[in-house]
């Protein structure tokens, strides 16, 4: 019967300490095991059962808890701590079929070397010194950082430091600019490892100071990256809530104090490496620690923070728990229970505070699945990332699918089971049916015409015809350069000219030059035919307007008497009652586009209004440069491209023209216009050209 079964008897080891009450008052301990060095968070009722575990039979501690105590428990209360302490280990084994099972959930939880990579080797904690002795040294040195004098003095020099770099402003905030460099990059790979010293500091001796043993103090690879931790775990045995607040607070406040030091030694020592240091350790170190450290959503100081905070132990599988639940209700209305009864306002924030989390997490592990790609040659790139995204973002998709599968027998149908299959049947639709005909298109709207007039050798200006023009038409002068060197050159080769036409005209008259023969007229043709081409070339120091047009930009530096070099810009000359529009398509886009469809351009400036086009030619040879700079990524655009060693604009992709033809309205703005165009198309479902854009990346990636 279970009222005479005996209990059996617990590990000698353990200890129970106070805990924090509970949410709703009742009080509460701590159940430590000090060999696994676990802590278990027990209530009133668990307490007093194990309180009074020395009776030695079930029903003789039901009796003792019920008369005793205000409390009432059962049989089954006692049978289920029981459960409890065999589940966890924590009884006395004195046969060998305990030391049996011992053993063997031992090596079950002990998983295969192939199995403890994939889980760990995106963090491996790696212990280097037991830190106690050392802590209990140097303790007396520290006590004064944590009196309200020390607090009054940083309040003080805080102020007063920002009042004096207030006066430098400038220079501070230029403080880094020296030290992009190799020296630069010693001086961040200096001061961050201090920074962290001291953060972990913070943590060693808060903790060390309200009782807390540290067993070990290290450093973590967290994806190959080398990471200090310090051991904190006690904490737990602390019943203030402030206490266990402070050591979490304690690595945050450590680095900011180290940063407040350093803004003062910025202060006072004068430009060096050593200045850039300080620099680096008040401004960038502690942003970075808080921005890390500070986040709730991942098992850093920030989680422990708001869970102490908010007095909710285990924060994040208490908030998943009622993510999932609400999950499984919001899309079949199973009507169940939710993990445990607490009050509305705090379901809310801890379904809200789950849905976040996992928000966060996807895109944290889909980044760390890319950095790990990057990290390693592309075998294991590919394999990591695999690893990882199978790891955190498939698995725990499959095992909650799962779980939906097991419930199976619980649907019934509802409202809430039909809102989730009208909602599913529209997924599939939007995603399977090939309803986008049409594609987006990074474009430039432009005059069909446009040519820069140019100054085609260095001259000088003499007359400017183009001064106040803004319409111009073909052939009319713009503006008139001369060249004292070209005019000496072409009297130079007429004189030589004229004087190779009078000895061949006096000839046959002179022995002498009658001896040259025909040598006198070919001079004389090849000087008229120089001469002839050195007037060809000082007619271009005649500009004239190439087609009848608008003056859309001009140099507002040509004026009478200026010397312009070779290749100076002068006038840009547009024919704005005709326009065109250049699109931008990738290789794999470009099959879905024919000669003749249709398309509208918008341009990025609304006010211009919406260009309706056809498109009229198509090339077939990508593009080397972007002609239009503007629509590149490295000029503010939205085409993915670098530049080249002349500054010129470098597609990342094989990049294809498409010219569009025929806009309406006709006219174009005087300057281009950035935009982007909407060509019609082949219809293509999104899954099937999420497929082919999938397996394009893959053969891209996969090619060794």
């Amino acid at each position: 019967m279970v009222e005479a079964l005996p209990l059996p008897p617990l590990r000698q080891e353990l200890g129970l300490f106070p805990a924090p009450p509970a949410e709703n008052g009742t009080p509460a301990w701590t159940l430590h095991d000090p060999p696994a060095n676990k802590f278990y968070l027990l209530g009133w009722p668990a307490f007093e059962i194990l309180s009074r575990w020395n009776c030695g039979f079930v029903q003789s501690v039901v009796d003792a808890v019920n008369g005793e105590t205000t409390l009432t428990v059962t049989e089954q209360d006692v049978l289920g701590m029981i459960t409890f302490l065999e589940r966890n280990f924590l009884l006395q084994t004195t046969t060998s079929n305990g030391n049996k099972r011992i053993i063997s959930a031992q090596t079950a939880s002990r998983p295969g070397w192939a199995l403890w990579l994939l889980k760990n080797y995106l963090f491996i904690r790696v212990p280097l010194i037991q830190p106690e002795r050392f802590l209990k040294k140097t303790m007396p040195y520290v006590e004064f950082f944590f009196s309200r004098p020390f607090f009054a003095m940083v309040v003080v020099a805080l102020l007063t430091a920002c009042y004096l770099i207030s006066h430098q402003w400038d220079n501070f905030l230029h403080s880094f600019s020296a030290y992009h460099s190799l020296e630069g990059i010693l001086i961040v790979g200096c001061a961050i490892p201090i920074a962290k010293i001291a953060h972990e500091l913070g943590h060693a001796f808060t903790a060390h100071r309200y009782g807390c043993r540290i067993p070990s103090m290290g450093f973590a690879l967290v994806v190959m990256t080398p990471m200090l931790y310090t051991d904190t775990n006690e904490a737990w045995k602390l019943t203030s809530r402030s206490q266990r607040l402070a050591i979490g607070i304690a690595g945050i406040a450590a680095e900011l104090l180290l940063a407040l030091a350093a803004l003062w030694a910025w202060i006072m020592i004068p430009e060096g490496p050593l200045r850039g240091a300080a620099f680096i350790l008040s401004t960038t170190t502690w942003l970075m620690t808080i921005a890390l450290n500070a986040s709730p959503f991942m098992r850093f100081d920030g989680y422990f923070i708001l869970s102490d905070f908010l007095r909710l132990p285990n924060l994040h599988q208490r908030s998943f728990a009622f993510g999932r639940w609400w999950l499984r209700e919001w899309l079949f209305g199973l009507g169940m229970p939710a993990p445990e009864p607490v009050p509305a306002r705090l379901k809310v924030f801890l379904i809200l505070f789950s849905l976040t989390v996992w928000v966060y997490r996807l895109i944290v592990f889909f980044g760390i699945a890319v950095m790990v790609y990057r990290y390693f040659f592309k075998a294991l790139g590919i394999f990591l990332f695999a690893v990882e995204l199978g790891w955190f973002i498939v698995l725990p998709m499959y095992k909650e699918v799962s779980v939906w599968i097991t419930l199976r027998d619980k649907l019934r149908i509802n409202l809430k089971m039909l809102r989730s299959l009208l909602l599913l049947a529209g997924i599939v639709l939007l995603v399977v049916v090939p309803w986008k005909g049409t594609l987006p298109a990074p474009a430039a709207l432009s005059a069909t015409r446009e040519q820069q007039v140019s100054v085609p050798f260095a001259s000088m200006v003499t007359r400017e015809s183009a001064g106040d023009m803004k319409k111009v038409r073909a052939g009319e002068t713009l503006l008139q350069l001369s060249s004292p060197e070209m005019d000496q050159q072409i009297r130079q080769v007429k004189t030589s000219t004229e004087v190779s036409q009078w000895k061949a005209a006096q000839q046959t008259f002179d022995e002498k030059l009658l001896s040259q023969g025909n040598i006198l007229n070919r001079r004389f043709e090849a000087g008229t035919t120089e001469l002839s081409g050195l007037q060809d070339v000082k007619g271009q120091l005649t500009l004239r307007a190439p087609f009848d047009g608008i003056i859309v930009a001009r140099n507002d530096e040509v004026a009478q008497g200026v010397w312009l070099p070779r290749k100076e810009p002068l006038y840009v000359i547009a024919d704005t009652g005709r326009n065109r529009v250049d699109a931008y398509v990738n290789e794999r886009e470009l099959e879905r586009i024919r000669v003749g469809a249709s398309a509208r351009f918008v341009p990025d400036s609304l006010e211009f209004g919406v260009f309706t086009c056809t498109v009229a030619e198509i090339d077939r040879v990508n593009l080397p440069v972007i002609d239009e700079p503007f629509l590149a990524s490295t000029f503010g655009g939205s085409i993915p491209s670098r530049n080249g060693s002349q500054g010129e604009a470098i597609p990342e992709m094989p990049l294809f023209r498409i010219r569009l033809d025929g806009c309406s309205p006709a006219g174009v703005p005087l300057v281009k216009l950035r935009g982007v165009a909407h060509i019609e198309a082949e219809k293509r479902s999104t899954l099937l050209e999420s497929i082919r854009n999938g397996y394009a990346v893959i053969i891209r990636e996969i090619g060794f």
